[in-house]
């Protein structure tokens, strides 16, 4: 029987055994992913409903960092998928409770200096760390993300198993030292932010012409063979079908989480301009003062893919 490059990536058995720290839409739908792949999920949330929940899914519930950490044998694994203004809190209390030869995963959007300086302290522990930026929003955390990973070559090989199984097929690789995989992903969430721009202002712009285009025909044509067909598209059809084109239930003031303003700041510091992002950034802190429609649409593409509450108050 033939088989595949990937048929020739074997998973230690051990390593199918891990800890995951952090229950939110993004969490949840992977610690199911991962069950539905067969492997031993310990897991943990301060939300203890959460914790519940997945238990009845058949993971292994920890009511503390450091029962999680009891429930894994050495070495061990364990993923974080928590807010990056909670990282270095998380890593505090666990960090102390590892041994040289476990490994840290940290799946959520964290500023890739950052990562460089938690891989660095943890390395001096013997604990060895990999950074791994998820693109695909819950959907994608349930049914198979994009997975940039950063850090040690050699540990992201040992781990490799894990992130195909995380992954679309072919949806994951390794970016380079530690820090690449969230600097990648940061950069990807900052083009998200300009291509959304774009998208909502030409939408926009229909809007207002006299000439009323059925803007939910125009997304659902634009989406079917134009040069802009993509996810963001069909997502824009999927939200005019489902609130109207008048979008009225959206807030116009849009949200940001902070991978914009990294991007701008980082190409300000390489000495590259980033002339559209910057002004997507600008637009989102605008909008709190000064909503309109295409802050509804910005709005509502980040309900469509990152399930965001956006409802206007």
């Amino acid at each position: 029987m033939e088989t595949s490059a990937h048929d020739t990536i074997r998973c230690d058995p051990a390593q199918r055994r891990l800890g995951y720290v952090g229950l939110g839409k993004m969490g949840f739908n992977m610690v199911e992913r991962l069950l539905e792949k067969g492997y031993e999920v310990v897991a943990f949330d301060v939300d203890e409903s959460a914790v519940s929940n997945i238990a009845g899914q058949g993971a292994e519930p920890a009511r503390s960092l450091e029962s999680l950490v009891s429930l894994l044998n050495p070495p061990r694994l364990v993923w974080l998928m928590v807010p990056h203004e909670t990282v270095d809190k998380v890593l505090e209390g666990l960090a102390p409770m590892l041994g040289k030869g476990d490994t840290v995963i940290d799946g959520g959007n964290s500023f890739y200096k950052a990562s460089i300086e938690r891989a660095e302290t943890l390395g001096a522990l013997g604990i060895e760390f990999l950074d791994a930026g998820v693109s695909g929003g819950p959907s994608g955390a349930r049914t198979g993300a994009c997975i940039m990973v950063g850090g040690a070559k050699e540990c992201f090989e040992r781990h490799e198993p894990l992130f195909r199984d995380l992954s679309l097929p072919d949806g994951y690789g390794y970016m380079g030292a530690h820090g690449a995989g969230h600097f990648v992903k940061m950069v990807h969430n900052g083009s998200e932010y300009g291509m959304m721009q774009a998208i909502a202002e030409g939408f926009a712009i229909m809007k207002a012409s006299p000439l009323h285009p059925d803007l939910t025909k125009v997304a659902g044509l634009y989406n079917r063979g134009s040069v802009i067909t993509s996810r963001l598209i069909g997502w824009l059809e999927a939200l005019f079908l489902e609130y109207g084109e008048d979008l009225e239930a959206i807030s116009g003031t849009v949200a940001q989480s902070g991978e914009g303003l990294w991007t701008v700041e980082a190409g300000r510091g390489l000495n590259v301009a980033a002339p559209v992002i910057e002004e997507a950034v600008r637009f989102r802190k605008r909008s709190e003062t000064q909503p309109d429609y295409t802050g509804r649409i910005l709005s509502g593409l980040r309900s469509q893919f990152g399930k965001h509450d956006v409802r206007a108050k």
